[in-house]
């Protein structure tokens, strides 16, 4: 379908509803737990894995994993979302206000660069930042694991273009999911973290 242009934007769950709800985007890609009653989703097959961004010299670095414990007392950036409490919170055992959280970010490329300084602990999704070759930085999976989900969403009742109903019916059938006229394919979830346009 040489036709049809995407246009590309980066944001997290809010950013991405928010302009599903305004009608400004016809999908998005969200990670992690969201009350879906207003959306339909398509769930992939990828799913990743929450850890630790963090500087190749630091002392972290030199563990496989990373636990709870291990973060108690270290300065951390979290996500917006996860800083007022969520999944990861949770997972750490203690309430927002208990952790040592010095900065929150919308797009973890701009926690990176705090860590690439020095100043903190990211936590986030793995593959977002490239942690390879000649990088000062690395990630370190969470134990016990945390893994997110990803999945294609858009608002309920929406009425699509041609091209992106199109675009709809090929994802599904890339995903091996397949619509009839009085049927549906998409599940309502509960969903968690990141999201993705």
């Amino acid at each position: 379908y040489p036709g049809i242009h995407y246009h590309i934007f980066s944001g997290n769950t809010d950013f991405v509803l928010e302009h599903l709800d305004k009608g400004l985007i016809d999908f998005g890609l969200i990670f992690g737990d969201l009350d879906l009653t207003k959306y339909n989703a398509l769930e992939t097959p990828y799913c990743d894995t929450w850890g630790v961004l963090m500087r190749k010299d630091s002392p972290l670095a030199q563990k496989e994993f990373i636990t709870p414990k291990d973060l108690r007392t270290q300065p951390l950036i979290l996500s917006q979302q996860e800083a007022q409490g969520g999944t990861l919170t949770q997972w750490l055992g203690r309430n927002p206000e208990k952790l040592n959280i010095i900065a929150t970010y919308n797009l973890i490329f701009n926690a990176s660069l705090l860590v690439d300084e020095g100043l903190g602990y990211a936590i986030g999704l793995d593959k977002i930042i490239n942690t390879s070759g000649d990088t000062n930085l690395c990630f370190r999976p969470l134990e016990p694991s945390l893994k997110a989900k990803m999945n294609i969403t858009w608002k309920k009742y929406q009425m699509f273009t041609k091209p992106a109903a199109k675009f709809l019916e090929v994802l599904k059938e890339s995903l091996g999911l397949r619509e009839t006229a009085d049927e549906t394919t998409e599940k309502d979830h509960t969903l968690s973290g990141q999201g993705y346009t």
